[in-house]
This record gives C-alpha cells, sequence and structure tokens, in this order.
C-alpha cells in the first residue's frame, strides 16, 4: 500500500505551484446573496465537533465493557454465574462476594479497559477516527434509570459508570478520537439477545409502555449532557432492534423529538432492525430540508455479517466476497437531492472477518484442509472488499469487536485484522482506513496549499459548466445562478475545513465529509434559503466539495 500511496503523493506533488504566490481570500459565509423569500444565514465554517461528527468514520466497536458478553469476556463472569449477560454477572458476583467489592471490580474494569498506548495505536496505526460505544441504561446515574427494572437492586453497582463513559470519551477526544454513544441494552431489551443486558430471551422494550418512557428518558439524559458540553458523535438510541418490532417507528418519532428539543445539533441513528430498505423511507421523511421545528439529522445503523444465516453457510468464502460490492443496494436512487427525496445516511454499525465454518469448507476443491495462508488470503480479500464498500457508500463502518479476553481475536479482531496477517510484508491488513489517512503531514499541507491556490480557478469552471449547460436545456426559464455559486463556495471550504482539521482544538488534519447527505442537509437548513431555484444551491455545495476533494485526491 505504501508504494502505491507514495506514487499518488508524487502525481499530487507536481501540480503544486513551487513557487510562492498569494492565496486567494476566503470566501466570507456572511455576505451570500439572499433573495427577498430567504432567511438571514447561519452558515459558518465547520467546528471541531461538526469535523467530528460529519467526517467520515473509520472505526472500531468497544465492546462487553458496559455491557458484558460472555463470550468476549468469560473472565467477568464468576463460574456460578448461570447466563451469558450484565445482568447475570452483575448478580452472581454480588452474590458471591457482595457489593462493595463488586462496584470495586467493575470500576476497576472500566478504568483499565482502554490504556494509553491503546489509544496511541489507535490513533497512529489503525488510523481510527471513531468508536461505537455500545453501554446500558443501567450506567446512567440516577437510580431513576434502572427503578422497577431487574437492574434496581444493582444501581449502587453502577454508580460510577457514567463518570468512567465520560472519562473514556474525554480521553479519546483529546486524541482525536470520538464516540458514538450506542444504547445497546434497553430496558426490556430491543431483542432477545443476551447482549441486550439480561437472558430473557424475550424482547420487552418496544412491546411495554413503561419500557419505552423510560427510554426516552435516556435519551433526553444523554442529549442533555451532549448539549451541557459532552463531544458526542451522535447517540444511537437503539441497537439491533427486531425485525418488525412492534411500536419502534412511532417510538422513533418521540425520542428523536425529544432529543431534538434539547439538541438539536445531536445526530440520532436509529437501527434498521434488518429491514434497509423500510428504515430508508422513514429517514428520508424525517430528514426534510424545512422541517416546522429544529430537528436532529437521523442516520440508520444496519449491520452486515456473513456468518450466521443458514444460507450464507451454504455459500463458500469466493461467494461471499463477490457479494460485498452489491450490499447496500437500498440507497441507490435515494441520495442526491435532499430538496425532493430528503436526506439518507447510512452507518454500518458492525461487521466483521467471520465466515461460518460451513463457508470455510466450501473454500477446498480438494479434501485436504484449507491452508493457513490460503485463509489468510480469504480474510484478506473479505476484508478489503468490506473496507472498499462501506467508505464508497456509507459515512462509516465500526468493526465488531476490539477487546476481548481471548485478544487479538482473530477474524473478530479489529486489532487482529487491522494489522499485518504475519511478519511478511507482503501479508498486509484486512481492513483499512481511506488512502488519504495515510498521507503524511508534510503532504497534507502541500494539497491545502494547492487547493486554496486553484480554488477560483475551479470555482469559475463550475460555475461558467453550471449556467451553460441550463441556459442550453432551459433558456426561457427563470434561473437564480448565484445560488450555485454561494453553494459552491460553501461546499468547498468545508471541504477544505474538514481536511485542514482543527489542530488547536485536537482534531487532526486529513478529513473527508463521509455523511455527505446529512452535511448537506445541515447546509440547506442553515442557508436560510426558500422559495425557488433553491435546488441550485444545493447542486452547488455538492459540486464544491466534489471539487475540493478531486484537487487534494481523496
Amino acid at each position: 500500500m505504501n508504494d502505491i500511496l507514495g506514487k499518488a503523493i508524487a502525481a499530487l506533488d507536481n501540480l503544486i505551484p513551487t513557487t510562492q504566490q498569494s492565496s486567494p481570500p476566503s470566501p466570507s459565509f456572511h455576505s451570500l446573496s439572499q433573495s427577498s423569500t430567504d432567511l438571514p444565514s447561519t452558515i459558518a465554517d465547520p467546528t471541531a465537533l461538526d469535523i467530528l461528527r460529519y467526517r467520515y468514520h473509520h472505526g472500531t466497536n468497544l465492546g462487553s465493557i458496559y455491557v458484558l458478553e460472555r463470550w468476549l469476556f468469560p473472565s467477568r463472569f464468576p463460574e456460578e454465574a448461570a447466563g451469558t449477560s450484565e445482568l447475570e454477572a452483575v448478580k452472581a458476583w454480588v452474590g458471591k462476594v457482595g457489593q462493595d467489592a463488586t462496584k470495586a471490580m467493575f470500576e476497576k474494569a472500566w478504568a483499565e479497559a482502554v490504556s494509553d498506548e491503546d489509544i496511541r495505536w489507535l490513533k497512529d496505526d489503525a488510523k481510527c477516527t471513531t468508536i461505537r460505544l455500545p453501554i446500558g441504561y443501567y450506567d446512567l446515574p440516577d437510580p431513576s434509570f434502572t427503578r422497577g427494572t431487574p437492574f434496581e437492586p444493582y444501581s449502587y453497582i453502577y454508580s460510577a459508570a457514567w463518570a468512567s463513559i465520560r472519562t473514556l470519551i474525554s480521553r479519546l477526544r483529546a486524541h482525536s478520537i470520538g464516540v458514538l454513544l450506542d444504547l445497546h441494552a434497553l430496558p426490556g431489551g430491543a431483542n432477545p439477545h443476551p447482549h441486550s443486558g439480561t437472558s430473557s430471551k424475550i424482547a420487552q422494550f418496544f412491546p411495554l409502555r413503561s419500557n419505552r418512557d423510560l427510554g426516552i428518558q435516556v435519551c433526553s439524559f444523554i442529549a442533555q449532557e451532549s448539549a451541557s458540553g459532552l463531544s458526542l458523535v451522535g447517540i444511537q438510541i437503539v441497537n439491533e432492534a427486531d425485525w418488525e418490532s412492534p411500536n419502534m417507528y412511532e417510538w422513533y418519532d418521540e425520542a428523536i423529538s425529544a432529543i431534538s428539543a434539547i439538541d438539536p445539533s445531536l445526530p440520532v441513528i436509529i437501527s434498521d432492525a434488518w429491514n434497509l430498505k423500510q428504515a430508508v423511507e422513514y429517514s428520508l421523511k424525517k430528514n426534510t430540508a424545512y422541517p416546522s421545528t429544529p430537528t436532529c439529522p437521523v442516520l440508520i445503523d444496519t449491520h452486515l455479517y456473513w456468518a450466521f444465516s443458514p444460507t450464507d453457510a451454504q455459500k463458500s468464502p469466493e461467494q461471499i466476497i463477490n457479494e460485498v460490492p452489491s450490499q447496500l443496494g437500498a440507497l441507490d436512487g435515494r441520495e442526491g437531492s435532499v430538496l425532493d427525496r430528503g436526506a439518507v445516511q447510512t452507518i454500518v454499525g458492525e461487521y466483521s472477518c467471520v465466515l461460518a465454518e460451513d463457508s470455510w469448507a466450501k473454500a477446498s476443491d480438494t479434501d485436504s484442509p484449507l491452508s493457513l495462508e490460503a485463509r489468510q488470503n480469504l480474510v484478506y480479500r473479505f476484508g478489503t472488499a468490506q473496507s472498499k464498500r462501506y467508505q464508497q457508500r456509507t459515512a462509516g463502518a465500526f468493526f465488531w469487536t476490539w477487546k476481548m479476553d481471548w485478544f487479538p481475536g482473530g477474524e473478530w479482531g479489529f486489532y487482529a485484522q487491522s494489522t499485518p496477517q504475519s511478519s511478511s510484508s507482503s501479508s498486509p491488513p484486512s481492513i483499512h482506513a481511506p488512502q488519504y489517512a495515510y498521507f503524511p503531514t508534510h503532504k497534507l499541507s502541500k494539497l491545502l496549499e494547492r487547493a486554496k491556490y486553484r480554488r477560483d480557478e475551479r470555482m469559475h469552471a463550475a460555475i461558467d459548466q453550471h449556467v451553460l449547460y441550463w441556459q442550453h436545456l432551459r433558456k426561457d426559464e427563470p434561473a437564480k445562478h448565484w445560488r450555485y455559486e454561494n453553494g459552491w463556495k460553501v461546499g468547498y471550504q468545508d471541504a477544505y475545513v474538514f481536511f485542514e482539521g482543527r489542530g488547536t482544538e485536537a482534531v487532526d488534519r486529513g478529513n473527508k465529509i463521509g455523511g455527505l447527505e446529512v452535511w448537506v442537509l445541515k447546509r440547506l437548513r442553515e442557508s436560510g434559503m426558500r422559495g425557488s431555484q433553491v435546488w441550485e444551491f444545493e447542486q452547488g455545495v455538492r459540486r464544491g466539495i466534489q471539487d475540493f476533494q478531486a484537487m487534494v485526491g481523496i
């Protein structure tokens, strides 16, 4: 990969002027042209928090720290534990060693979950931008959050959990790594699996009004923390909701309204409940350019695994690898015009390099077992195909998972799949960040210089092309091409600021606008533009972003 990057950077170097010339001034957002039907614009340069939230997320889950899963951390369970969930662990430990000792044990595990060296590796080696952090409702600080739930007897154990979570968020944030809070465990469980917090085998969150109401309180608390200054990438309000869960979309409406009333800037992530097409239609309706009240942007979390279904077990690794580029087809034709359709944006909240053993058995045409080298090659191709597809079609992807007792985790391990599969340089990592994440700092500076120097040239070319096209197509129709120019200036400057980063605010250089659709939605809402021809502003924003990214080769 380094050879390829070197050639790409060298090619870009040849286009950067070698003599110092004055750079054009940055565009002024406060002097954008306005029509009589427009409202005042509130557009300003992207903030550090904007970059954390809307850049492409190359991330991992930090699972089974605040929501335990026995298969990942058997050491966190006493032998006497009757089940495999957080509830069974805390119940068994309290029964064995008492409340105080259990509290101390849990707090120690939280404090030691991520070391300073871990954070250095995430940032420098894995090029990780964002952590998806599963938490439970019982991790919040007030005992009222567990009242009437199975965790009520153990609220004392978790009294310091939220402080621990805040500390972890702050430590990561200081190193340019954002945190997406994932409500993995909701009261009653959004799915019947142990990772929902209990081993009840029944999903009771959506069916029971009392559980849904408590869920709103949980969301409201986190929104208030965000509004008070906690730097969050977003809040995922439910994880892996069951297919066709009753009351689910009605509850989404309630939760989004409650969060929006407190912090309408906070991105809200919903579960697609294994039905991405339906979630896409919902999100298009929520993400409109002109909501009646300030409303959070809504993103969709979808999970992509090929290890569990009987259908996938019948496929060979080659067949599965060939399937990856066709994933996320529900997005086709639904992006590109927020004004016409609304905005839709997805993340892949969980994926891995794991395949079913039945699939591996189909990898060889002979009776001989698949060699380790051959398996590693297939894992590499599988991970690479996923990295490429998710970088093309989503706002980010989060590997499942980072930490476990059996670290580095094999095909379940972010560390294992982010490092070379052997000591040989010909065996690269299976998953990787976008290419631009590997650009050295001095090259980023040169690319930024080039983009600033060439901006006006690109702007005039884009505007001329736009005007000539529409004059030819609809020469007798009124136009407001100044809206396109305004949009182009905004889009180009936005992409520039993302790539430049906010070094004084601990946001590194080398970011790309990954959540493009919801970023365009944000700019439309802030533009104040109303009436006719606002589509020209939207398309100008998109073209400006595109032109900047082409200029720096991302």
